[in-house]
């Protein structure tokens, strides 16, 4: 069978909890028994072996990677260098450390590269999400306020009617939508204050048809209906319903507007392949400690499109510095001819160090393969879910092109339910109003353990079991 996966794909798509061997017509084990399906799934799986190098404990059932990765063997050692680096060498570490610490944000930015479709020099790594959403979303708001739209071929530049003068009529909005993370609409509003815009008038939001997803024609249409937007912001995948977006249709429509196309890519980075360069965005922002796996609170990273090197960053900071002089220490600030421009304060090796070893593991495995993996586990998790637990809605896409990496999971007692599964060794989490969010993250998740959570599931609400539990007033577990 050419596709190792293929049975849960063909479960999915009404063919049967167990499939076929890949031919179509013989089938090829019990069809009754989605067991048997789980372990002929793993035992054909390419990357089974990846699962022994990272630690989760062995009573655990851990589906909450979308949140924080667990930690591998490679980033443990990682940090252990670094540790040894730190105690041998002490500050000499920042030059003669191997590889030197001088380096770590351009070279972490480097290893990222592929998983985002960048050049090397596009990418760096720094700060946190939000710092980076603050001084991204700053730097481009300057550069529209200065009358600087997007360049890009086949599209017509912004007309550069705004003007730095607090004008409602010309100043520039950002585009969000509803279902974000609420973190990027804190951090733009903060940048439009700063710059005398209201953000009441000047934040304009795409609504939700359904509560779970944004239909991309929404985003055009508002577009088409508002001519101050200036810059587009949108994630690559919503946090709750883990709808994944067309990247590259949100930046044409953008640039058509003749605004900037900006994506926060928290929910996405390490579990789906990106085509950053390709897609034309012009900036985006991601962290490291979910599908990226390098531990809590790990530093940040970003992307900014080559085309856009040389800006003066609206958070400047003595590490963003050209590197050839940044030790001359002079009063003018002068930004690398990178995306490395925009890292601002010292790097936190310790908050970095994991991630050299995370990194390294996810490009052995190959994200295209893990991205493979990963629906199928989703593909396996929403089939069973459809055939055993008719109290719970899958809120979750289902076409491959518009889901992540996790699936959520809709039920009126969710918050309950989380709370009951987590005392069983279920790591999930809850999302209001209703939502188990369950990942599956392909490095270190067994199609048996997917068969194992839904079992779990399932007894709990057959039992009752979730009701014996109290719910918080607005709380997320």
């Amino acid at each position: 069978m050419d596709d190792p996966y293929a049975p849960a794909r063909d479960a999915l798509a009404g063919d049967g909890l167990a499939g076929d061997a890949g031919d179509g017509d013989t089938p090829d084990f019990d069809d009754s028994d989605p067991a048997v399906l789980a372990a002929r799934l793993d035992d054909a799986d390419p990357l089974s072996a990846f699962a022994d190098r990272y630690r989760v404990p062995d009573d655990v059932l851990y589906m909450d990677g979308n949140s924080l990765g667990p930690a591998s063997d490679a980033a443990l050692a990682s940090v252990d260098r670094v540790v040894e680096e730190w105690r041998d060498l002490l500050i000499g570490g920042w030059t003669d450390a191997d590889p030197p610490w001088f380096s770590v944000g351009e070279r972490l930015g480097d290893a990222l590269a592929p998983l985002v479709g960048a050049d090397p020099a596009e990418v760096v790594v720094g700060n946190s999400i939000t710092v980076n959403l603050h001084t991204l979303i700053g730097t481009f708001l300057d550069e529209l306020l200065a009358g600087n739209g997007p360049e890009r071929e086949g599209f017509e530049a912004a007309d550069g009617t705004w003007a730095p003068n607090g004008n409602p009529d010309t100043d520039p909005a950002v585009l969000v939508n509803e279902l974000d993370f609420p973190s990027d609409h804190y951090a733009i509003r903060a940048q439009l204050r700063q710059r005398g815009i209201d953000p009441d008038e000047k934040l304009r939001v795409v609504e939700s048809r359904d509560g779970r997803t944004i239909d991309p024609r929404d985003i055009e249409a508002a577009l088409a209906t508002h001519d101050d937007v200036g810059i587009v912001w949108m994630p690559t995948a919503l946090y709750r319903s883990g709808q994944l977006f067309d990247v590259a249709r949100t930046a044409e429509a953008a640039h058509e507007a003749g605004a900037y196309a900006g994506v926060d890519a928290a929910h996405s980075a390490g579990a789906v392949p990106h085509a950053f360069g390709d897609a034309g965005v012009d900036f985006a922002v991601w962290c490291t400690y979910k599908y990226l796996n390098a531990g809590p609170g790990a530093i940040g990273a970003l992307f900014v499109a080559e085309r856009h090197h040389g800006l003066t960053p609206a958070l400047a900071g003595w590490w963003g510095h050209e590197k050839a002089t940044q030790f001359e220490m002079k009063m003018t600030y002068t930004p690398a001819g990178s995306a490395g421009a925009w890292q601002i304060g010292t790097p936190p090796l310790l908050a970095a160090a994991p991630l050299e070893g995370s990194v390294e593991l996810l490009r052995e495995a190959g994200i295209d393969r893990l991205r493979a993996k990963s629906l199928a586990l989703t593909d396996f998790l929403i089939a069973l879910v459809d055939d055993r637990l008719p109290e719970v809605a899958v809120g979750t896409p289902r076409e491959h092109a518009g889901r992540g990496g996790h699936v959520a999971l809709e039920h009126p007692e969710a918050e309950r339910l989380s709370k009951a599964l987590t005392d069983r060794g279920v790591v999930v989490d809850f999302r209001p109003p209703n939502v188990v969010r369950v990942c599956p993250a392909a490095p270190y998740t067994s199609f048996a353990d997917v068969l194992a959570v839904v079992d779990e599931i399932e007894t709990v609400l057959e039992s009752g079991a979730h009701e014996e539990y109290a719910t918080s007033e607005g709380g997320v577990t």
